[in-house]
């Protein structure tokens, strides 16, 4: 009976337990927290949006995204669905987005632990590894009280993102001493520093904009959604999904700007005329109140304070320039972005592992035979909406096949 070592008990780990168990190898699952999968129980704010209807490629982000498709197609979200099915989760889906019935992530936890411990994996808890190195045949995966021994290991450690969940960069310094290269790990999916302080104003607001990033003045990112103001910059989802090329981008020193649009749906031109218009009903009003029903008090605030316009003037007396500077400032609200927040606010990590070190539909390791790589390891980060689990299902399970079958029974 094959030996497999899993080392990371979050979604990906679990699943390559299972799926080596399943083909019949002797599998040994080391986690450094007091139980696994949890970071899986904060996905989601709690609920677990485990994966999505729409699997369109450019939701999921790597230095090489030529290499994604082909692990994806091997083991696919329908396949992930059926599996959770098969082991009694209901699933309910909203806009594309499949959680489980229970509206609780602890129910596919604890369903996932159900079946680890059906198979009879061995589960070592509160167990970090302290080194990893390959005699022969063999991997030895020390910790403080054993060395343990395998055929084949699947590193599925995570990333640096929610230290707290465990997730500290181990799974790097393994790899990177078994010979592989790690693209720098950056905070993705997360909040974005402004330099402007006049931001910290709109603490507290949420608005659907338009977001635009741009990078050294080129369109990098788009997006659309609810924007929430906070006291150190932006956040929100539109914000979470544009991060991972600000993170890129600051990385390398370039300058990062983004652009926020407050009525997509209108042009430039189709707003001046809204704004010329609300004369004839608003001439008598001044300050903010002119804005009153279109934008939450703080923002109409700072809006008017851009373009210039005094809050005493009564709206009868504003000139063409100013109403034109003000549809300017609705359309492009300007913030240059000095920095993302760090990896304790992240949900994920962008750079890892290369996809050009590892096998595609096995996800093994170009230059380690019998080492597996799965999960947020590997340099691929996913949108918002059940992309990274997804992720991590995906690799986890081939991973775990792969690792339990012989390279003899492999190339027949």
């Amino acid at each position: 009976m094959k030996r497999v070592i899993v080392v990371g008990g979050g979604a990906s780990g679990t699943i390559a337990a299972i799926a080596s168990a399943r083909k019949g190898a002797k599998v040994t699952l080391l986690e450094k927290n007091t139980q696994a999968l949890k970071k899986l129980l904060v996905t989601g704010n709690g609920r677990c949006n485990f994966t999505n209807r729409d699997q369109t490629l450019t939701h999921y982000r790597s230095r090489h995204p030529e290499r994604v498709a082909p692990i994806l197609q091997a083991h696919t979200m329908e396949e992930t669905v059926s599996f959770f099915e098969e082991l009694g989760l209901m699933v309910k889906e909203r806009k594309g987005c499949l959680y489980p019935n229970s509206g609780q992530a602890a129910s596919v936890a604890d369903l996932l632990r159900l079946e680890i411990r059906r198979l009879g994996v061995k589960e070592a808890y509160h167990t970090e590894v302290l080194d990893i190195r390959k005699k022969g045949d063999l991997f030895l995966v020390q910790t403080e009280g054993w060395t343990y021994e395998a055929e084949a290991l699947i590193l599925a450690c995570g990333s640096m993102a929610a230290p707290k969940t465990g997730s500290t960069g181990d799974g790097y310094r393994f790899a990177e001493k078994l010979g592989h290269t790690v693209l720098e790990p950056l905070p993705a999916l997360t909040g974005l520093y402004t330099r402007e302080k006049d931001a910290a104003t709109l603490a507290g607001v949420r608005m659907d904009a338009k977001v635009t990033l741009l990078v050294e003045q080129k369109l990098c990112a788009e997006e659309e959604g609810e924007v929430q103001f906070t006291s150190y910059g932006l956040s929100g989802i539109p914000i979470f999904q544009v991060s991972r090329y600000a993170s890129w981008a600051l990385f390398e020193g370039n300058m990062c700007e983004i652009f926020l649009d407050f009525m997509a749906p209108y042009t430039w031109e189709d707003l001046v005329e809204i704004l010329q218009k609300k004369r004839a009903y608003t001439e008598e009003r001044k300050g903010t109140d002119v804005l009153l029903g279109v934008f939450p008090e703080k923002l109409s605030l700072l809006l008017l304070r851009r373009a210039g316009i005094s809050l005493k003037k009564k709206r009868k007396e504003w000139t063409d320039s100013e109403i034109h500077k003000l549809a300017e400032q609705i359309k492009g609200m300007h913030f240059e972005i000095v920095r993302c927040r760090g990896y304790e606010q992240a949900q994920v990590c962008t750079g890892g592992v290369p996809l050009t070190e590892i096998k595609e539909t096995t996800m093994e390791s170009v230059k380690v035979e019998g080492l597996y790589f799965a999960g947020e390891l590997l340099d691929v980060d996913g949108a918002c909406g059940g992309y990274n689990l997804q992720w991590a299902f995906t690799s986890g399970t081939l991973a775990g096949r792969a690792a339990a079958e012989d390279e003899k029974e492999r190339r027949v």
